[in-house]
């Protein structure tokens, strides 16, 4: 067996301080799970031992340590100048002659056809990969390298790379001795994604550590790109306890704009082996892959999750002449895998003029005086404390992101390695804004939030914020379930961290708003709108089939990214409940909404579900409801109807369900009435006759009982849940469904402001109390402690 090189194919594991972290895994799953569907590009890779004898016999080891021991890393000056004479030795000193055989031996092996393979040249380190470290793109990767010569030079320059300025300083910022970490350079049969597409792919959601997802990103050409954080790429949930036995399992799509790709170049030269190119403009605006493509990835990546035993992330790419997807790297998740039982929360108290938003990285706030950075040229102005604001960062700027109070680019996605390092450096980072180095003044105060959901936004001045930290593993048990409303599908993972029993309120039109923010009629009657309007309409729908394709497909990853992230508690969203001036600000809304003097007590709810006009609309949310509770097996969703007027009403509603396909009972399918007019009080038992159960909005209810708009400042010290009356008919809606053994809950407002009245409900026997998030543990530790005394 040579000391120098060995095939991928014989490695494992075990060979770690062999040939480093990357090569040591290539090798696992190359060995252990290509039965199992996982296809990783063979090749071999050099030694430590080889990379430590090319150091000794270039006579350079001793002089690159001592070179180190006089540095101080965090002078980026002195750390640039000393990396860089660093790397001009052993790019300079040729390899041993030995090794310069052997390897040209192995790579003659892989010639196909007398032609010689093109191949990646992969650097990894014996310290990296690590469950607590990545080492993320900390060394160099080299593509398309083809014939022999340039593979020996891609070599030393994969070597020199251990001696980035980025790898230096990460080294001795985790702990690492320089002495203590040897290179391997691992040569790999290229995978033609050039010509396709490729990404990363993490086995846990990397914001919230919700592990019951695949979390993909994707983009056109080879993976660099991605990696790098040059394109704002496609993005895919996958539900992973669906894989198997649902037909559709990808929970939620977001298009990114993927303006440029990186494909082969023809150069002698490893360094401009490949090059970037615009991408045409209608590929930009359609999915990078197909479902199919979607729905692979994620069982790969739970197989190599199973086989390590622990999150992973995953680098993959699509062959474009064979069709086939293949894995190239995989190594540990090294952030949400060690969050523990622990949950930080950072909200606004107020917020401010938007200057620019994009995708969240980090679950944190963070503020500052912005600082615009053209290159790393201009580190030297970035100070502790200071927002960083540029165009895309890379792993070399890791030296000055610690320095930062948060991140802003104008590229870059959640899977790119700067967004991996920030992670690991708990600073926020908001990525792919598009042009946050033109809308943000340099020297301005902002305040960037990426604790909103996916998506984050900088804000003009420093704003004021709260932080709370919960230790979650010791919460007391208490006789009563606790649910959340939750209204943004980019939040749920995080929220289904805290203690829960489902969600009790999902709000539909924060889904039709934020994800579709299109009128369901201007969807349905698209041929026959304005050409101005269809072109706004056009450019939203990009990557779906059609019009009303969009708008069932959007609903329908709302609320299966709300039914996944609770289940197996019950999640019951609200069909839609906007007002007539609420959808007239919808896209087309202006072309089919009434003028109403009362909006509130308009058109709205029951009334609108079952009018001939808007028949139609409410079809394609019963669509998205069946394909989420049938395709997507999330049996655990069940619908509440909201602002249910009279028996008529009610009766017409049961009736317009069936019809579209939704029957009670029938696979456990429940239908919930919100009870918020004191008539659905008054006749209680007449109206369970077509539910399943209340749920008791106090705000409406309280509203109607008073007689006073909660909209109104004039009045708004009135409005109260406590009020004698409201809670005369809250008690009694709580009798009258305990009497007919059906569910009834809470989910307005009042438990969230009042502990003391969820304590009252408590001693009403009420089945559940739904809150907002923020107020779940301050009111579960409430209750806990009034059921002591």
């Amino acid at each position: 067996m040579s000391e120098n090189i060995v095939p991928l194919d014989q490695l494992g594991m075990n060979d770690v301080p062999r040939v480093g972290g990357k090569n040591a895994s290539l090798g696992e799953m190359i060995k252990n799970l290509g039965s199992l569907g996982v296809e990783v590009p063979g090749g071999f890779a050099t030694t430590a031992a080889a990379f430590d004898n090319f150091l000794d016999e270039a006579g350079i080891r001793e002089r690159i340590h001592a070179k180190l021991d006089q540095l101080d890393a965090d002078d980026v000056n002195q750390l640039a100048s000393t990396g860089r004479e660093i790397r001009s030795w052993i790019i300079d000193s040729p390899l041993p002659a030995e090794l310069q055989q052997e390897i040209s031996a192995a790579y003659q092996a892989m010639a196909v056809d007398g032609r010689d393979a093109t191949v990646a040249v992969r650097s990894s380190a014996t310290a990296e990969d690590l469950p607590d470290a990545s080492f993320a793109g900390q060394q160099e990767t080299y593509l398309n390298i083809s014939g022999i010569d340039q593979v020996l030079h891609a070599i030393r320059l994969v070597f020199a790379s251990l001696f980035n300025d980025r790898a230096i300083s990460y080294r001795v910022h985790q702990g690492f001795a320089h002495a203590d970490v040897s290179l391997s350079a691992g040569i790999q049969r290229m995978v033609r994604s050039d010509l396709a597409a490729s990404g990363v792919m993490f086995s846990i959601d990397t914001e919230s550590g919700f592990e019951d997802v695949v979390f993909i990103t994707s983009s056109y050409g080879l993976g660099e790109t991605v990696v790098q954080g040059a394109v704002n790429p496609d993005e895919f949930y996958v539900y992973k306890n669906n894989l198997e036995s649902a037909e559709r399992s990808i929970l939620l799509k977001n298009r990114g704009n993927k303006l440029i790709k990186m494909v082969y170049a023809e150069s002698d030269s490893p360094e401009q082996a490949i090059q970037t190119v615009d991408v045409d403009a209608a590929d930009s605006k359609r999915f990078s892959i197909d479902d199919d493509d979607i729905t692979a990835l994620a069982r790969m990546a739970v197989t190599i999750e199973q086989h390590y035993g622990r999150p992973m992330d995953v680098e993959w790419a699509k062959d474009g002449e064979n069709g086939k997807l293949y894995i190239v790297q995989a190594r540990p998740e090294t952030v949400q895998s060690r969050a523990g039982s622990v949950i930080e929360r950072y909200q606004l108290k107020a917020t401010s003029e938007v200057l620019v938003s994009g995708r969240a990285v980090g679950n944190r706030i963070g503020q500052g005086q912005a600082k615009v950075i053209g290159d790393l040229s201009q580190m030297d102005q970035i100070e502790q404390g200071d927002v960083l604001v540029t165009d895309m960062t890379d792993p070399d700027w890791e030296p000055i992101m610690k320095r930062a109070a948060a991140i802003v680019t104008n590229r870059g996605g959640r899977t790119c390695h700067a967004a991996i390092i920030a992670r690991e450096l708990g600073i926020p980072a908001l990525v792919g804004t598009g042009s946050c180095t033109e809308d943000i003044t340099h020297g301005r105060e902002v305040t960037v939030s990426c604790a909103e959901g996916d998506s984050g936004h900088v804000y003009a001045g420093l704003l004021e914020f709260d932080y709370q930290r919960h230790e979650l593993s010791d919460m007391p048990e208490i006789p009563i379930k606790v649910s959340m409303n939750v209204a943004n599908p980019e939040r749920a993972f995080t929220f289904s961290r805290l203690p829960h029993a489902g969600i009790g309120l999902a709000r539909l039109e924060f889904i039709i708003s934020n994800m579709i923010g299109i009128h369901p009629r201007a969807l349905l009657d698209f041929d026959n709108m304005a050409p101005e309007l269809q072109q706004a309409i056009e450019a939203r729908i990009g990557g779906y089939a059609g019009p009303v394709e969009y708008y069932v497909d959007k609903l329908s990853e709302g609320i299966a990214t709300l039914a996944a992230a609770f289940a197996p508690e019950r999640v019951i969203v609200r069909l839609s409940d906007f007002k007539s001036n609420e959808y007239a600000h919808l896209l087309g809304g202006d072309v089919f909404e009434p003028h109403e003097e009362n909006p509130m007590l308009g058109y709205r709810g029951a009334s609108r579900y079952i009018s001939d006009d808007f028949k139609p609309s409410f079809r394609l949310e019963c669509e998205a409801i069946k394909r989420v509770r049938n395709e997507m097996n999330l049996k655990n969703l069940e619908v509440m109807i909201p602002f249910v007027r009279t028996l008529t009403e009610a009766r017409a509603v049961h009736e317009l369900l069936r019809e579209n396909g939704l029957v009670r009972g029938v696979d456990g399918f429940r239908v919930i009435m919100m009870c918020e007019i004191p008539s659905n009080v008054i006749l209680a038992e007449q109206f369970l006759e077509y539910f399943d159960g209340f749920s008791i909005g106090s705000n409406d209810l309280t509203q109607l009982t008073l007689g006073l708009d909660r909209d109104s400042g004039l009045v708004a010290d009135a409005f109260d849940e406590r009020d004698p009356a409201v809670m005369k008919l809250l008690q009694q809606a709580i009798e009258a469904c305990k009497a007919a053994d059906k569910y009834v809950g809470i989910c307005g407002q009042g438990p969230s402001d009042h502990p003391d009245l969820a304590e009252w409900l408590l001693e009403q026997g009420i089945s559940s109390i739904s809150l907002n998030p923020d107020s779940v543990v301050e009111t579960w530790l409430f209750m806990a402690e009034h059921c002591k005394s």
